[in-house]
């Protein structure tokens, strides 16, 4: 009964702070260009919904695009960062300075030299998602028990093998980790790209719809933004059940 509970207040809270809203507005008869009710967003996204979709499909695209790169480069880099520790100190301040600079900043800089096409979208995608995965990964192969390693060593493993054997697998949690919140953050990423200059897009529906006023798309447009972020991390657990047996295990049950 605890557990049914404990699952069940989540969307009781969101349940009843919807309600609130929806009360809000209808009672204080706010105008819908000033604040849509939840019922007027769901009605203009049951409506927008085919225009929202092919939207969507190209910032779907780009984020899954600068997702894919940025956790090629993070294998590369995270790896570089735990083997060697000069590398460790010369390349980690450079990623901290790069978290530092608003992505809405380096965009339209993206834009000046990469043209309106989706390479700068998918760059700012990459900047976004890049630091959470090499991070976590990093700090997973940096806390690998020192005995796993000698006794590898002990068989005459190489240091590729030690990495391939050991290394990698013992880190995939902490890189799932990094993933999920880079894939939350993909979307995002994509859409302010899209902002700055773009002619498809939810970034570019976003604009759009703000610019005339038309807060029920506006609003409808940011619970398509959700949708595709909750989707983006669900990929992303899909995959970690996928490479992880531990993971299918606790799943279903035989773990126990």
């Amino acid at each position: 009964m605890r557990r049914n509970i404990s699952k069940a207040a989540p969307a009781a809270v969101i349940l009843g702070l919807l309600v609130i809203w929806e009360l809000t507005v209808r009672i204080g008869q706010i105008p819908l260009y000033v604040l849509p009710s939840p019922s007027a967003t769901l009605r203009t996204f049951v409506v927008e919904f085919p225009v929202l979709l092919r939207h969507g499909a190209i910032t779907v695209m780009e984020a899954l695009a600068g997702m894919g790169i940025a956790f090629l480069i993070s294998l590369v880099i995270g790896i570089l960062i735990d083997a060697m520790p000069t590398f460790r100190r010369c390349i980690y301040p450079i990623l901290v300075v790069t978290q530092t600079v608003p992505t809405i900043v380096l965009a339209p800089i993206f834009i000046i030299y990469m043209g309106f096409g989706y390479a700068p979208k998918i760059l700012t995608v990459v900047l976004m998602c890049f630091f959470p995965i090499v991070v976590s990964f990093s700090d997973g192969l940096g806390q690998m028990e020192e005995g796993y390693l000698n006794l590898v060593r002990t068989y005459g493993g190489s240091r590729l093998q030690i990495y391939t054997l050991v290394k990698i697998p013992a880190a995939m949690i902490s890189l799932l980790s990094g993933l999920k919140v880079a894939a939350t953050y993909s979307i995002s990423g994509a859409v302010v790209g899209e902002w700055i200059a773009s002619q498809s897009g939810l970034g570019y529906y976003l604009i759009r719809a703000k610019n005339g006023y038309m807060l029920d798309k506006v609003f409808a447009c940011v619970v398509m933004i959700i949708l595709l972020s909750l989707m983006m991390n669900g990929l992303v657990k899909l995959f970690g059940f996928a490479v992880l047996p531990m993971e299918r295990r606790r799943k279903t049950g035989r773990g126990k």
